[in-house]
Formats: structure tokens, C-alpha cells, sequence
């Protein structure tokens, strides 16, 4: 597999200035196997320290932080001799040991010769529940299930993956059959590094399925295992309620869908923890297209999971609807379409979106995101439908540079409007960018 991740990571090694890498994101997105390949790729030497059920690693950094005295530790675990230039250290898990987290506050101050990274599974939890964060003093990178373009690499069409990148909007039309037959794969099988490499390995849909029911099952074991106890029912509640809460015409998450009477601080925590885990993403509500954008943020928001594909296992989506045409985009009122577009909006263009709809409740936006000093309005569409009512409402409010509709239909520039393939997010970012209104047919 390619992730589009190890780039960020060859750019993090060559930094002279670099500081510890910690990867975040949820269990199963592939960070243990991105820093692995990484250190494979490009160091000499690994040294791997796993912290789980490793109580000999977790003593060693109770003691003093010296890092001459930790790196012949680390030494000894690993089995390697471990030089500034030609080793990568890999702290995994480091959760489990909240010293070693400290410790990264001192490999960046005594020893930045040393390429340091770390991930953990649950380590936001463990950081809102307590534990000390070198702050300032470490650099992050967000780790996403695969985008659609990474699947694309993944399953043998890298050649299209490299079509949409370059931005030859001719080739891309003439090919959109495939595209649109490959997105309809992904909107079932999604980007869970597991679920791919089955799918490349047997071609078979009910393996995947398997696969997405097995982790979703370990999610809800994570519940028991790392959650308070009296959050527990919450925060299953909520999880088992996002299918139910995107199937509704306005997506707005509501508490009373969870039970009668239900009120926001009752769940609060269980919220928290789904986000801190990286198993929901929010997106915030704002009253304005002001910058910047969460300076606007009102008190409503949406829920997503964190893959299209899991959500589609999780509504119980049916594999047959692959073969009824376009069906699958629309499936559950374009719900699966909306999750799979602020996916790729996260995992191809590092964007956190926020979603705007009039006090009144006759008109809403989708998403939109800061791009410079611009605020981009996006629509999607689930089908080849057109009609961007609320799109041209809040373009005639809000005259913002560009306005982004996302749909089936093929790539076009209007007067004041462009419309992006939904196989084509990757290249929105592109598309928003110079001047818009020169370019404009």
C-alpha cells in the first residue's frame, strides 16, 4: 500500500528543524504500519518499542529523563545500535506509559540529532483523562483511513489516481465510467487499511463485510475497556445512533433521538471520548462565513464516522446495491455521499469543515472550509441533480470568491460556480485557488 502520509514524513525527516512526531488518529487506520514502512524505507535501523504489556519499557522511563541512559535501554530492547542519522526510534502504544510521553519533551530539547515517533490508539483519551503532554514541543500528523485516491493506488489504478492529479479535465470525463465504478466499491468497502487489502487479495465483498463487523465489534470492546464505566451506555448510544442521525433529511445531530428528554451535558463526555478515539469526526455548525470559522461556531453540529465504509456496515447496507446503478450514492437520503465527502475533505486536503444553514432553516451548506482568506461554500449532491438552491441562496448573501457543488455530473465552470466530480475531491482545493472569475467560461 501508498500513503500519502510517508511523503509528510520524508518532508518531517529532512526538516532541520524537526521535533518528536506523534501520529494520531482511531485503531486500525495503519499507523503502526505507516511508521514501520517509513523506518523501513527510509533509515537503516528501527528501533520499535512496543508499550502494551511491556512493563520492563514502561520502568525504564520511570526513571530520570538522561537520554544517554534511555537510548542503551532502548538499545538493548531493540536489538539495534541506534545513531541519530541511521535509526528511527518508534514508540508505540505510548499511551500505556505517560512517562514515555513526557520523555519526548526531552529528546526535542537535549537530543533533536534523534528521529522520534510516536502513536497511540487511545491516546487522546488518555490526554483528556490526565496524562502530562509535552506541549510545544511536539509536531502532529493526522492519520485518516485511505482516501479514495489511495484506494485507487491500492486496488491497481494508480494510473488514474496520477489522471486525477494532474487536472487534465478531458481525460478525466472520458474516464469518468471507471471512476464511478470504482467509487462505488470504495463507498462500500471505504478506507479501513484491512478491508482494502482483503478486497485486493479475494476480490470478495462478504469478506470485507467480515472484516467492518469485526471492527466495529473491537470499538465496542474499546468502550469497556478504556471508557469510565458510567459513560459507557452513553457514548454506545450516541455510536449506535449516527446511521439513524445522517438518514434524517437535516442531519443536525439531536439529542432527543437518543432518548426522550435527553440533554446535551448528559453526553458531553460520551462525545468527547467518540472524537478523542478518532471514531467521530464534528462538524460544528456556524451562523456566519466569518474568519475565522469556529469564532462562529452556534451550538449545533453533525456527527460523522470515521469511514464510509464502516458507517455503510454499520446501517446494515447491503452489497447488492453495487449493482443497481447508482443507487449506493444516494442510499439512506445522501447520507453515505455526505460522510464520504468530508472524509476525503479531511484525508486529501487536511481540511476540518464546518457547515452553515439560515436561522430559519430554509437553506443549509454542506460544508465549508478557510482556504487563504476565503471562505469555500460546498454542496454535495448525491446524484447528477443540478439544482444548487441553497448554494445560489447563500452565494447571493455571501458573494464568497467561488461556491463548490460536488455531484456525479461532470466537471464544469460557470459564472460564479464549479462543480467537482465527487470522484474528484482530491482536486478541489486546486480548483479554488488564483483567479477564479479569469478562469471562469
Amino acid at each position: 500500500m501508498k500513503r500519502h502520509a510517508l511523503e509528510r514524513l520524508t518532508r518531517w525527516k529532512d526538516d532541520p528543524e524537526r521535533k518528536p512526531l506523534i501520529v494520531r488518529g482511531a485503531r486500525q487506520v495503519g499507523k503502526t504500519w505507516l511508521m514501520k514502512e517509513f523506518g523501513k524505507t527510509a533509515f537503516r535501523n528501527v528501533a520499535y518499542v512496543n508499550f502494551d504489556n511491556n512493563e520492563a519499557m514502561r520502568s525504564v522511563f520511570e526513571g530520570d529523563f538522561n537520554i544517554p541512559r534511555l537510548i542503551s535501554a532502548l538499545q538493548i530492547e531493540c536489538g539495534c545500535a541506534i545513531k541519530p542519522s541511521a535509526t528511527i526510534i518508534i514508540f508505540d502504544e505510548i499511551q500505556e506509559s505517560p512517562r514515555a510521553l513526557t520523555s519526548l519533551k526531552y529528546f526535542c530539547e537535549n537530543a533533536p540529532e534523534y528521529a522520534v515517533i510516536a502513536a497511540g490508539s487511545t491516546l487522546g483519551v488518555a490526554l483528556h483523562q490526565g496524562t502530562s503532554f509535552p506541549v510545544g514541543k511536539v509536531e502532529f500528523l493526522d492519520l485518516y483511513p485511505m482516501s479514495f485516491s489511495e484506494f485507487l493506488a491500492a486496488t491497481g489504478n494508480e494510473r488514474l489516481a496520477e489522471v486525477l492529479a494532474g487536472g487534465d479535465w478531458t481525460l478525466v470525463t472520458a474516464l469518468k465510467s471507471k471512476y464511478i465504478e470504482l467509487l462505488r466499491q470504495y463507498y462500500f468497502i471505504g478506507g479501513m487499511p484491512e478491508a482494502v487489502q482483503s478486497f485486493v487479495r479475494h476480490d470478495d465483498f462478504a469478506k470485507v463485510r467480515n472484516i467492518q463487523v469485526r471492527l466495529l465489534d473491537a470499538y465496542d470492546h474499546d468502550f469497556s475497556k478504556h471508557a469510565p464505566a458510567d459513560v459507557v451506555p452513553r457514548i454506545r448510544m450516541v455510536w449506535n445512533s449516527i446511521p439513524s442521525q445522517l438518514a434524517r433529511e437535516n442531519r443536525k445531530f439531536l439529542y432527543g433521538s437518543l432518548r426522550a428528554g435527553a440533554r446535551a451535558k448528559e453526553f458531553e463526555l460520551a462525545i468527547q471520548w467518540l472524537r478523542d478515539s478518532g471514531l467521530v469526526h464534528q462538524v460544528e455548525r456556524v451562523t456566519k462565513p466569518g474568519m475565522p470559522l469556529s469564532a462562529h461556531a452556534s451550538n449545533g453540529f453533525k456527527l460523522y464516522m470515521l469511514d464510509v465504509g464502516l458507517l455503510g456496515a454499520k446501517s446494515g447496507l447491503d452489497a447488492r446495491t453495487l449493482l443497481e446503478g447508482s443507487r449506493i450514492f444516494s442510499e439512506f437520503k445522501g447520507s453515505l455521499t455526505e460522510q464520504y465527502v468530508q472524509q476525503q475533505l479531511r484525508a486529501e486536503l487536511s481540511i476540518s469543515p464546518h457547515y452553515w444553514s439560515a436561522e430559519r432553516g430554509d437553506a443549509e451548506i454542506d460544508f465549508l472550509f478557510q482556504n487563504g482568506m476565503d471562505v469555500i461554500p460546498v454542496e454535495v449532491k448525491a446524484a447528477e441533480n443540478l439544482r444548487a438552491k441553497s448554494l445560489a441562496a447563500y452565494h447571493a448573501k455571501f458573494s464568497p470568491s467561488v461556491s463548490v457543488r460536488v455531484s456525479m455530473s461532470d466537471y464544469r465552470r460557470e459564472s460564479w460556480l464549479v462543480n467537482v466530480p465527487l470522484y474528484a475531491i482530491g482536486q478541489m482545493r486546486r480548483e479554488c485557488e488564483g483567479d477564479y472569475t479569469a478562469n471562469a467560461s
